[in-house]
């Protein structure tokens, strides 16, 4: 994050704390309840952002030497990620090109590559398939074009991104968008994986999401645990293209009063929450980072996965050291799990009541209203919103096919950029 970034948003912070207000968007925003019930909506969510859309993984000390490697068996996609013996990192399927089977479990580390459990093919840390037993019997199956699958895979700024799907490869600033500038200054090649824990909730995805895109609630669910720390329904807020970034202040920030401008370093006084889309939470908290991805599970609607992972500037060494860091993550999950999650499992269950066709978000959740359009954007809904149609959702299993589906259909349209839109929605 830039110096003039620190200044304005520690401004910000402060004339908020004085005049009791909030960042503010212009109005309300109604969010449909089909978008966390509908099961059209979770095909089209897997395809686009699970399949087809680059992913943040983690830092880079997630495999930080030549040898290790990590499975991520989130998505519908089995993938390993190795640290070849160049210091490069290789994605790829974790499937044999024999019969299917898994090479790699978990993490770890193996400088010789995989070796297959089911009949011993061996492949190297870059996926190449290196031997196989009764090799003449494969002859008419040449070995340099049956590696393992690669996959697209980018690290930079101390952060891994890969793409569940092969192709070609992409760009991580494209990834960032207006926030390459804080990623690129946060050092996060130096920070070292603490731990990671994986989370299973009743809930969808995305509501899992909602639950760090405001400081609104804090005085009141969470009066005991983050309110003495953290100043409730305060924050600043930025768009930065589909991510965004939200910024919270600590009661400790006043603070910054009695220091020059041009000296400031919010890090300290402040929790810096980032949405990397479409999947990833990101939250700065001064002295670590903890990351937080999302994945719907079971039935891709009422279900989710997670995985939390925490990064600490220096290598923990020391028992203190551990016995501060363990503290730290202990709350954290502790507040979600006791305090946040049951709640929002609730509001899951509500939704398929028909109580209500929407959910409101107001003016002062303005990370609330852009991730939603963010993701109706992504996946093509917003184009048809534009043409003043709106989605529907199938009453029962049974109806396969919307309505505006089948009027299209019917006058040829999906051949047209307007039929495509709806046939999209």
């Amino acid at each position: 994050m830039q110096q003039s970034e620190h200044v304005r948003l520690g401004r910000a912070l402060l004339g908020h704390l004085d005049k009791g207000g909030t960042d503010m968007v212009d109005g309300i925003y109604e969010n449909p309840v089909d978008d966390y019930i509908c099961e059209k909506q979770a095909s089209d969510e897997r395809r686009a952002f699970f399949s087809e859309h680059p992913l943040f993984i983690g830092l880079s000390n997630l495999i930080p030497e030549p040898g290790d490697y990590l499975t991520h068996d989130y998505t519908d996609v089995p993938i390993v990620l190795t640290r070849g013996k160049d210091g490069r990192l290789n994605a790829m399927m974790n499937v044999c090109r024999h019969r299917g089977a898994r090479v790699a479990e978990g993490c770890g580390r193996s400088e010789k590559g995989f070796l297959c459990p089911y009949h011993a093919w061996r492949y190297d840390l870059d996926g190449r398939l290196r031997s196989r037993p009764r090799e003449d019997a494969f002859e008419d199956m040449p070995k340099d074009t049956h590696g393992l699958v690669p996959l697209p895979v980018v690290e930079k700024y101390g952060m891994i991104w890969a793409r569940p799907t092969p192709g070609d490869g992409f760009e991580v600033d494209d990834q960032l968008g207006s926030g390459v500038a804080d990623f690129a200054g946060y050092g996060l090649e130096s920070y070292h994986h603490y731990e990671t824990r994986v989370l299973e909730q009743k809930m969808n995805w995305k509501l899992a999401i909602d639950t760090f895109l405001e400081l609104y609630h804090v005085s009141a669910l969470h009066n005991e645990t983050l309110e003495p720390l953290v100043h409730g329904d305060l924050t600043t807020f930025d768009p930065m293209a589909r991510n965004l970034r939200m910024v919270g202040a600590r009661r400790t920030i006043e603070t910054l009063r009695d220091k020059p401008e041009d000296s400031w370093d919010i890090l300290p006084y402040t929790v810096i929450v980032y949405v990397l889309f479409p999947n990833a939470v990101f939250v700065m908290q001064g002295d670590h980072v903890e990351t937080w991805h999302f994945f719907p599970s079971g039935d891709g609607i009422n279900e989710c996965r997670m995985y939390v992972s925490l990064y600490t500037p220096e290598k923990t060494e020391t028992a203190s050291a551990k016995r501060h860091w363990d503290r730290n993550f202990d709350l954290l999950v502790r507040v979600v799990m006791e305090e946040d999650f049951p709640l929002v499992e609730g509001i899951q269950k509500s939704f398929h009541a028909g109580a209500q066709d929407h959910i409101v978000y107001g003016r002062n959740e303005p990370g609330l209203q852009h991730f939603p359009r963010s993701v109706r954007e992504a996946l093509g809904y917003a184009a048809v919103e534009a043409l003043g149609l709106r989605r529907w959702r199938a009453p029962t299993k049974m109806v396969a096919a919307t309505s505006f589906c089948v009027v299209a259909w019917l006058n040829g349209a999906q051949d047209s950029a307007y039929g495509r839109a709806i046939l999209a929605a």
